[in-house]
């Protein structure tokens, strides 16, 4: 039997993984404009940032998507 590969871009990475990878790369000053989410803008962790996001379905979404647009695989 052959392994079906997930066809989810993100697959394998983990949200932590990801909001370090942004927040690098953009720093949180600059992710909280892109993002209009509290947690980027008001006293910024990646800890808090987690926690809200792990809850937060559309912010979450909206994460995803900065970073599939961001780094895209090819």
């Amino acid at each position: 039997m052959e392994k079906q590969q997930s066809k989810d871009p993100l697959h394998g990475i983990t949200l932590q993984a990801i909001l370090e990878q942004l927040v690098d790369y953009y720093g949180f000053d600059t992710l909280g404009k892109l993002i209009k989410i509290k947690c980027f803008t008001d006293n910024p962790s990646i800890k808090s940032s987690l926690n809200f996001l792990r809850k937060t379905d559309w912010a979450r979404k909206k994460v995803e998507d900065l970073y599939s647009n961001t780094f895209p695989k090819f």
